[in-house]
Parts: C-alpha cells; sequence; structure tokens
C-alpha cells in the first residue's frame, strides 16, 4: 500500500508538470513565433517489471507555421516555409522563425529589444547585416540623356522642357530643348538649341537621313569641357505627322543625392535599401537555416532558438525551396490551438484528481489496517 501512494505520488507530480507545459501553451497564445510544445507521459517500471508510476516526457516542440499576418513595417519579417532566420551576437548564432527588427544607432538590423543581428550570405558564411555605409545614395552626374518617337517633319519647331540635369555635387538644373528648322534649311536637318536657367547652353545640327537620325550625326554633346552631356537621338524618327511631334526623353541618367526611404527584403530573398532619389541597393541574401532534426532546438526567450550541435546544421537563402521564403511587413503568430490545449487541461485535471484518491484511498487502507493491529 505503501508503494500505491509513491505510485499516487508519482502521478500527481507529472499530472503537475503537464499542467505547467498546458499552461504555458496557453499563455502564450499572443506571441508572436511561438511553437506549442506536445503533452506526453511515460509509464516507469522498476526490477521484476513492478510499475512504478508515470513521469512527464519532455515535450515534443510542434513546428507546425503559424498564421503569417500583415503589419505596416518592411522589418517585420517571417518565413514562409520550414526555415529559419539566422541572427547573430558576441559570435554566436541564434534562430528565429519571425522577428520585428529595427535600425540600432551602430545601423545594424537588430531583432527589436535584443542585440542580436540579422544575417546574410557572404561567402557561404552568415555575417551581421548593417546600413551604416549606405544611409545615403551618392549623387551622379548626367552624362547622356536618349530621345524617342517623333519630330513631325510637317512641324518647324518642338521644345522640350523640364529636362532635369545633375552636376557631380548633385546639383540639378532644368534644361529645355529645343529644335527648330526653316524653309532654307536642307531636307531633314534641325537646329537643336539647349538653355537653362542662365541662358543658352549650346547650338548645333541634328540631321536625318529620310527618317531615321543619321547615324554620323545622332548623338550630339551640350556643356562645358569635363561636363558634357550626351543627346542620343539613335532612337528617334523624323516623318510627317501634321504639326504633332511626340518625341520624348526615354532615358537619362544622373542622380541627386538621396537619404534611405524603405527597408525590405524582396521577393528574391535579398535585402534591398531605396532612396528618396529612386535609386535602390542590394546588401545581399538573408540567411535561413535549415535543421535535419528541428528537435535538437533549444527554446529561448523572444521566440529565440539556440543549437549546440557540430553538424545537421545548413545555411542557405531563399534560392533553395526546403527552407521557404522570407516574407517583409508579415509575423507569424502563435501555432497554439487552444480548443486542444483545454482538452488536455481537462485530462491532466482528471488524471491529478484521480492520482489523489488513489493516495488518498492507500491512506485509509493503511489506518484501517492500523486499527486491526490495535484491536489485536
Amino acid at each position: 500500500m505503501l508503494g500505491s501512494i509513491f505510485v499516487g505520488l508519482s502521478g500527481m507530480a507529472a499530472f503537475s508538470k503537464g499542467l505547467r507545459q498546458i499552461s504555458n501553451n496557453i499563455t502564450n497564445i499572443n506571441s508572436t513565433g511561438f511553437k506549442a510544445s506536445d503533452l506526453s507521459f511515460a509509464n516507469l517500471f522498476g526490477q521484476g517489471g513492478n510499475g512504478q508510476g508515470v513521469s512527464l516526457r519532455e515535450g515534443r516542440i510542434d513546428f507546425t507555421q503559424g498564421e503569417l499576418r500583415q503589419t505596416d513595417r518592411d522589418l517585420d519579417l517571417a518565413i514562409d516555409g520550414d526555415g529559419f532566420l539566422v541572427l547573430l551576437k558576441d559570435g554566436q548564432h541564434a534562430f528565429a522563425r519571425t522577428g520585428a527588427f529595427e535600425v540600432n544607432e551602430d545601423g545594424d538590423i537588430v531583432l527589436a529589444g535584443t542585440d542580436y543581428k540579422l544575417t546574410v550570405i557572404d561567402g557561404g558564411a552568415p555575417t551581421a547585416l548593417s546600413v551604416a555605409a549606405h544611409r545615403l545614395s551618392h549623387p551622379e552626374a548626367t552624362t547622356k540623356i536618349s530621345f524617342a518617337d517623333n519630330l513631325s517633319t510637317t512641324a518647324t519647331t518642338f521644345s522640350l522642357s523640364n529636362i532635369k540635369v545633375y552636376d557631380a555635387s548633385g546639383e540639378a538644373k532644368t534644361w529645355l530643348v529645343k529644335f527648330d528648322r526653316a524653309a532654307t534649311d536642307p531636307a531633314g536637318e534641325w537646329q537643336v538649341t539647349v538653355t537653362d536657367g542662365t541662358g543658352e547652353i549650346g547650338k548645333q545640327t541634328l540631321k536625318f537621313l529620310g527618317s531615321v537620325p543619321d547615324p554620323a550625326n545622332s548623338k550630339l554633346l551640350f556643356g562645358a569641357a569635363g561636363a558634357q552631356v550626351e543627346l542620343d537621338f539613335s532612337g528617334a524618327s523624323s516623318f510627317s505627322s501634321g504639326e504633332v511631334s511626340t518625341m520624348r526623353v526615354s532615358k537619362s541618367d544622373g542622380y541627386g543625392a538621396g537619404e534611405i526611404t524603405t527597408m525590405r527584403v524582396n521577393d528574391d530573398g535579398i535585402f534591398e535599401i531605396s532612396y528618396s532619389n529612386e535609386q535602390k541597393k542590394t546588401l545581399g541574401a538573408v540567411t535561413l537555416a535549415k535543421f535535419a532534426d528541428p528537435q535538437s532546438l533549444d527554446p529561448q526567450s523572444n521566440g529565440l532558438f539556440e543549437y549546440d550541435g557540430a553538424n545537421g546544421r545548413q545555411f542557405l537563402t531563399t534560392v533553395s525551396a526546403s527552407v521557404g521564403k522570407v516574407v517583409s511587413g508579415r509575423l507569424e503568430a502563435s501555432n497554439v490551438d487552444l480548443s486542444r490545449e483545454f482538452g488536455e487541461l481537462i485530462l491532466v485535471q482528471r488524471g491529478y484528481q484521480a492520482s489523489s484518491q488513489v493516495i488518498s484511498a492507500s491512506n485509509d487502507m493503511i489506518q484501517q489496517l492500523f486499527g486491526i493491529r490495535g484491536q489485536g
């Protein structure tokens, strides 16, 4: 009967631990990226096959993907698939399914509230991602402006205004390009005059052979020596279209200085910065980890996991379909199934009550036995 008491106590201890595990699952129902643990019990046997009660097995982590919820922050990242984001702190790796990231004062992309840095693949190894050297997009001078569509031979004048031209310092000037043709001019010849707010920059002759530009005369240079801009008309045409000309600027290089407007992971899993001058810069593919046995991961606070193994781990990117895809503007919700947890809660409660009844019955029997010996 004393053995029955100890068996009952093992049940009460196991179900108490089970209740703690269920409690942890339920209370983390709204924790971003939380992974529930499955509840499992194991029987205990001693020598000779005698039952010794029950114990709570170490819970297996349920890595089923939670709902990917949309947010309004591009640095909220989640994974649509089985992989893990790879983070770095003091030379040690940590892993996460999702996270709200931010830029710290040093320019590192870190998990909010921590010093864990997001990584990108560099030579096959995860490297901490930093935007410190990329806060500004440096200006580039305009060197070429390309034109397309038609300059009507029936018209005698045409102008294109508001053409932005940048110098090496990023300062923008507005050019006006005017086309004039007098009745006495040879067929296919136009006078091209370029002006800005300070006056005339230059004047040159543009020639067409029939409806196409003369190859020897289709590219005209304007501006001071060392800062000249090429006007490329090789993509334009010239034929009769009444008084209406449709010539336009099809492409222009050069831009002013720009500041960061957005940072996000694009559809190819590449970390991408956009600037106010409409330029973009990529800083590498976000690192994703794949594990041969995810159950070997050790859960930590803040939705993080650690891994102590030397093998069974691969560092990959979105290019590999086996790890899934990094998604910007999403956070993975907890995968706790509340109805299932409530069902487990009832079972644990009943198990605890039954175990306590075993102890109570055993105690009553021992008391009765002592009573019999007293009567003797």
